[in-house]
């Protein structure tokens, strides 16, 4: 049965509050999965004992608002990372290696599934199947790179998928031929690569949901208390309705639905039509669109061509129909998420949204990922209302000498204009962060260690990257927590005051102060979600 919001008082905390308040106030009462009173220990000690609440002494650590990752697929990676992690292995050997160990160790029948898989092993050859074949003979192998943007798969996969030459997309997506026309097994973007994936047996519906109920909780347990899906789904919203109505349901949700490029006016009108779907802990009214791919792979897009001649092409065949989706569902009341890798994606999807109509009382809509800026999209951004959504932790796969795939395409001097996150803060545009799990790792701790130290966390040797572009503290952590918040106008979320949800992360450290290299290993004491602890450390 679905749970009621919890009580619960916390004492001897210290707060804070993201309210820009001064307060002497050490504890916490939550009622029904609010915040009732915030005061001294003392008074919310008698006030929990008149009402028989739990009181929990925290001794000292630190209590913020409830940490939100802006861009996560938690549905998306309960399916990807049930697979074989790829990641590190930057040799085909390795690769080899581990597929021919873990081709052992499954039955007859079962397919083998990779994810994390880095672009560097294949940068001499090309992404290509026949290259991993022998390591699983027979078996059909189905891997996704790290970044969600390119599936390869063996003979085996591609006939089970009937893959057998190039089809047409309505969006970018492509299947790889080599010169006589043969798929060489790299399949780029979700609608090619997705053809493999949907043939793959698939988990039964209870092995799915529990799956789903599992991830959050491995969210919860480092301190994250919610997070917008940037992929949902029919089935992701039915998923959580179940886990609700089961008590199973730990994490507080904008469920963002996917649009596909060829989706129709008719997909438009039936998504905007249950755009009110809401529970206790989610809500849906939230749209997701590309604009363009990553730079990895040459499709993103760009104001100038990359090193090798791509970046040059946008997402959608048609991008005035782009903008007529785009203003369709702004129309219907709906918060838009748009991705947009390239510098140029970024300005045209800019150019779209300052041709939309003012909305009273409804928040403005963002623009995913923002990984190459030049200066004049930094100024398009400024007083355009648009929430930038970025996740510095993705420069981890970039290499102080610029070989990484990602460098060699934008070049050295045009790879100094990524992540320019305090330049879009300057900028007077609301900046949040997230993680875009299971591309980078979900833990906030990590994701604000990069934010602030533009390196490996814990490294003293690693190279900064843009050392000008570094957060604060409290700017990590705001972009966490209270302006995630304003961007999806939420004003009792991401503060602690009187009337917010009772979303919580305690720390056993104060994430602000604490040196951004140790931040990671800050313990998280409790993770609490309406009132209810979900996660105790």
């Amino acid at each position: 049965m679905e749970h009621s919001g919890g009580d619960l008082a916390l004492i001897g905390a210290t707060l804070r509050s993201n309210t820009g308040e001064t307060t002497d106030a050490t504890a916490i009462l939550i009622r029904a999965g609010r915040i009732e009173l915030v005061g001294t220990d003392a008074e919310i000690a008698d006030a929990a004992a008149q009402f028989a609440i739990p009181t929990r002494d925290l001794g000292g650590a630190t209590v913020t608002p409830g940490l939100f990752d802006s861009h996560t697929h938690p549905h998306w990676a309960a399916s990807v990372t049930a697979g074989l992690d790829l990641g590190g292995l930057e040799t085909i050997d390795e690769l080899r290696a581990a597929l021919a160990a873990e081709h052992a160790r499954l039955p007859d029948g079962a397919w083998l599934r990779g994810w994390n898989l880095e672009y560097e092993a294949f940068e001499h050859t090309g992404l290509r199947g026949d290259l991993l074949a022998d390591a699983a003979p027979g078996r059909p192998v189905a891997l996704i790179c790290y970044d969600l943007h390119t599936g390869l798969a063996t003979a085996p996969a591609l006939e089970a998928a009937g893959i057998t030459g190039v089809r047409v997309f309505d969006d970018a997506s492509e299947i790889v031929v080599d010169e006589a026309g043969a798929p060489t097994g790299e399949l780029r973007e979700p609608t090619a690569y997705n053809l493999v994936f949907d043939a793959a047996p698939q988990p039964p519906h209870d092995e799915e949901r529990d799956g789903l109920r599992d991830m959050f909780r491995r969210l919860a347990a480092v301190g994250l208390t919610g997070g917008a899906i940037m992929d949902g789904k029919d089935a992701t919203v039915e998923l959580l309705e179940e886990l609700e109505e089961r008590g199973e349901l730990d994490h507080r949700l904008t469920v963002h639905h996917w649009h596909a490029v060829g989706d129709t006016d008719a997909d438009v009108a039936r998504v905007v039509s249950e755009k009110d779907g809401a529970g206790r802990l989610w809500q849906t009214g939230a749209i997701k669109l590309f604009s363009d791919g990553v730079i990895d792979t040459g499709t993103a897009w760009l104001h100038e061509p990359d090193s090798c001649g791509d970046g040059r092409a946008a997402f959608w065949p048609s991008w005035e129909r782009y903008g007529d989706v785009v203003r369709a569902y702004h129309d219907a009341g709906m918060l838009i998420a748009t991705h947009a890798v390239g510098d140029f994606a970024v300005s045209r999807v800019l150019d779209v949204y300052a041709t939309l109509p003012a909305r009273d009382g409804l928040p403005f809509h963002s623009i995913e990922h923002l990984e190459v800026l030049s200066d004049a999209d930094v100024e398009q951004l400024r007083g355009s209302g648009v929430t930038a959504s970025m996740q510095p932790l993705h420069m981890q796969w970039r290499s102080s000498d610029h070989s990484d795939s990602w460098a060699k395409r934008l070049g050295e001097d045009r790879s100094h204009t990524g992540y320019r996150v305090r330049d879009v803060l300057d900028a007077g545009a609301r900046l949040v962060l997230g993680s875009d799990w299971p591309v980078a790792q979900y833990d906030p701790r990590v994701g604000m260690a990069w934010a602030r130290g533009r390196h490996t966390p814990g490294d003293a040797s690693a190279n900064v990257f843009e050392p000008s572009q570094r957060l604060s503290g409290e700017e990590a952590l705001l972009a966490y927590t209270l302006w995630p918040a304003q961007a999806r106008g939420h004003a009792d979320r991401g503060v602690i005051a009187i009337g917010a949800v009772g979303d919580l992360t305690v720390w056993g450290a104060d994430p602000v102060t604490t040196d951004a290299d140790a931040l990671p290993e800050v313990p998280i004491v409790l993770t609490v979600v309406d009132g209810r602890i979900v996660h105790e450390g």
